[in-house]
């Protein structure tokens, strides 16, 4: 169980949000204490650097501490939040151009060539699917709040997550699900909106058209082309920032 912060510790706490008293699954509950916990990030209510008490949240979100836990385990991966030796959690500091610099680096090494695995292996039910996200994008509000563009970063996750199941490789969508840290650059969209919509949903479009014509040299660069894009506006953003 996580000690109590300090006195002098910064620590913020998350709005209520109780659960009706009925009966849920564990998994319903680390969820629904998951979306509660990445809303607070988004919006800057846990600022970076404060502490993340499992046993405060935990009474706010009225479950017990252990849903908690696994929803902090699930955003220590994204690199949202990071487990400090007898203090528990913490907010982790937004990424860094540098930081971005990083993770495009990988995702350019893992991505296009899951579009070009996904483009010799996907069938219609696959490209249906791909089509949905694109048209759920486009239909996702844009923000400020993060209640109001978590639809965007879901179908935008989604997409790329489909792809990566649909090159038939287990280690190729295990690199893809290790990337954890995409979700980093929606961080920088709290309080003012995705800024870059009307490209990244282009980009997609891009990508999914090459998917469709079967041609997987243009889905790899297609890719390739929308990764590279991200990386630049990224890098513009974390430095506005």
């Amino acid at each position: 169980m996580q000690n109590a912060p300090e006195d002098n510790e910064p620590r913020q706490d998350m709005g209520k949000a109780r659960q009706p008293g009925r009966a849920v699954s564990r998994q319903v509950l680390a969820d629904h204490v998951y979306a509660e916990l990445l809303a607070s990030l988004m919006d800057g209510r846990l600022a970076p650097g404060a502490v993340v008490s499992i046993d405060g949240t935990a009474r706010e979100l009225d479950v017990s501490p252990t849903p908690v836990r696994e929803a902090l385990a699930r955003l220590e991966h994204t690199g949202m939040v990071r487990r400090v030796a007898l203090k528990g959690y913490r907010v982790a500091p937004v990424f860094t151009r540098e930081d971005f610099a990083e993770l495009m680096e990988a995702r350019l090494a893992i991505e296009p060539v899951n579009a070009k695995l996904a483009c010799e292996r996907i069938g219609p039910n696959g490209l249906a699917e791909l089509e949905r996200a694109v048209e759920d994008l486009k239909a996702a509000p844009r923000g400020p709040s993060f209640a109001e563009f978590k639809d965007y970063l879901e179908a935008d996750e989604r997409f790329h997550q489909l792809i990566a199941r649909h090159t038939g490789n287990q280690f190729m969508e295990a690199a893809y699900a290790s990337l954890g840290g995409q979700i980093q650059r929606f961080r920088l969209f709290g309080g003012v909106g995705i800024t870059d919509a009307d490209s990244a949903i282009a980009e997609h479009q891009a990508v999914l058209k090459a998917l469709s014509s079967g041609n997987a040299g243009e889905a790899e660069a297609a890719m390739a082309e929308h990764i590279r894009h991200v990386r630049a506006r990224a890098m513009a953003d974390a430095a506005a920032g």
